[in-house]
């Protein structure tokens, strides 16, 4: 196995890890403190190890030696998974709006906004960093699938910061006349979050699929020149 492919499923899998730690993280503290922005947190790092996973799955079959790297079929491999990892996450975006929207019209939700808080800071350092290491180190492998991983990790980070400010906002609220006002805190997060997010999976997706037009489009033309 080259050095580049060892590489790129190192990074995988330190992105397998630090989903599957921020996905138990999120949703039981999630749970203990009733916080839906949390949950949604955790419940996005959980769908992050589950493409994960996936990517690891499709690095390990690219990199096969018998495997012909030269086909349409298996050319169209990373862009596919890149097709499924956004769709995922746009749907998941998609079912966080929706229960944000139920919790709001319920009432709002009252959480623990001083666990959430010390949440919200280990989360955005954890994630930051995982994001800085798959970054930095996949610009010398030229992957796209741990490329696709460093954009996940964007949009957790990203999360994680809007969920620390937001219970910062709450814990502000709390203080004041309008602390009636901080149990619309958390779901409004997700909204705004799921909102936000949503832009960056439906991109990977049309890239994706552009990639996937170009390559079948290219190997319909191989296979119509073979033939002639």
């Amino acid at each position: 196995m080259s050095s580049s492919m060892q590489q790129e499923r190192g990074l995988l899998l330190l992105s397998t890890v630090s989903s599957f730690t921020f996905a138990i993280l999120g949703i039981v503290l999630g749970s203990l403190v009733g916080s839906l922005v949390i949950i949604f947190d955790g419940a996005y790092s959980l769908v992050s190890l589950a493409l994960t996973m996936l990517s690891l799955g499709a690095a390990h079959y690219l990199h096969k030696p018998e495997i012909n790297k030269d086909s349409s079929q298996v050319a169209m491999i990373a862009p596919a998974v890149i097709a499924i990892k956004g769709s995922v996450i746009a749907l998941m975006c998609i079912w966080s709006f929706y229960s944000a929207v139920e919790a709001i019209l319920a009432g709002g939700r009252d959480i623990n906004a001083g666990v959430a808080l010390a949440f919200g800071m280990i989360s955005v350092v954890g994630c930051y960093g995982t994001y800085r290491y798959i970054k930095v180190k996949s610009k010398n492998i030229s992957s796209v699938l741990a490329d696709a991983e460093a954009k996940q990790w964007v949009m957790d980070t990203v999360i994680s910061a809007s969920v620390l400010m937001g219970f910062v906002v709450a814990k502000i609220l709390m203080m004041t006349q309008y602390a009636h006002l901080a149990v619309y805190a958390d779901p409004t997060m997700v909204i705004l979050a799921s909102i936000y997010f949503i832009i960056v999976p439906v991109k990977m997706v049309r890239q994706a699929a552009s990639e996937l037009m170009d390559i079948y489009s290219h190997g319909g033309l191989v296979h119509a020149q073979n033939i002639k």
